[in-house]
């Protein structure tokens, strides 16, 4: 049964899509909501400073070639939101559980992948090339639904934050596949070991597909997917306002609600099962 979608959904959802259409198109809707304001404050502080350069003589050469219009009225990092949370709370559970060998599929390198590096080595698999060579980060270009047999059972941890969602919709140059979501995560199954440990996080609200960025799960389609290979372990998630919830109880309730997210961030931690011996 499909989830009931309220008109304030709808009415935030279409405001968020003609922003990223606009975004598309070269056009940042946040940009434009300062401009004015700091223009004007700008222009007033550009003189003001070409006042004290030329009291002091014009020691400086001053050009105003680069303005930056609205970062004063903007807080002085960002420490909300999806990638925030999940980067620092699974790089810390890594940093504290010392595994043998950690690779990461599909995440941002800026993200989780920098975190981890930080403080030990980490092999990352990418559809797409990284050209710069970094300390302690090992690399490999590979279709994330098709890995070789060599890499099967071939870690102890595993990450995998906010990408499979984008497996199959060829955002990044992958091919088309309606499943590829589930081919992923058949191969996430497959790379980590009996007893390892999965870090995995995806959007989560009502289902859909919001072409070509990204899917969005329930939380119970991701139980169902995990359910063959997987041990939940842990789960929290970010919600729709940016705020985090650790450690929360997955019961039918929450489930059912998706944890009252339209576009939230589920994360879970998940513990390989072991191999069941078919002979």
């Amino acid at each position: 049964m499909k989830n009931k979608i309220s008109k304030k959904t709808r009415l935030r959802r279409f405001a968020k899509g003609v922003g990223i259409w606009l975004l598309a198109f070269g056009v940042n809707p946040e940009a434009w909501r300062y401009l004015f304001r700091g223009l004007v404050i700008a222009f007033k502080e550009y003189y003001e400073l070409k006042r004290q350069n030329r009291l002091a003589g014009n020691p400086f050469h001053l050009r105003f070639t680069m303005p930056c219009l609205g970062d004063r009225f903007f807080s002085s990092g960002n420490t909300s939101g999806h990638y925030f949370f999940q980067d620092l709370s699974v790089a810390r559970k890594i940093f504290e559980r010392h595994p043998v060998r950690h690779v990461d599929i599909g995440s941002r390198v800026d993200g989780i992948v920098a975190h981890v590096a930080s403080f030990r080595d980490i092999e990352v698999f990418d559809i797409r090339p990284l050209t710069l060579a970094l300390p302690s980060i090992i690399f490999r270009q590979a279709d994330l639904t098709h890995l070789d047999n060599e890499f099967r059972h071939y870690c102890d941890s595993l990450s995998c934050l906010h990408a499979i969602e984008h497996f199959g919709l060829g955002r990044y140059g992958d091919t088309i596949d309606l499943y590829g979501h589930v081919k992923g995560f058949t191969c996430l199954s497959e790379v980590l070991k009996p007893g390892g440990t999965l870090y995995f996080s995806v959007p989560i609200g009502p289902e859909r597909i919001d072409f070509n960025s990204c899917r969005v799960f329930n939380i119970r389609t991701i139980l169902n997917l995990a359910e063959q290979y997987f041990d939940v372990v842990d789960f929290s998630y970010v919600d729709d306002a940016g705020a985090f919830h650790t450690h929360i109880e997955l019961n039918p309730e929450r489930v059912d609600d998706n944890c009252g997210c339209d576009y939230g961030c589920g994360i879970f931690e998940f513990i390989r099962k072991p191999i069941k011996d078919n002979t």
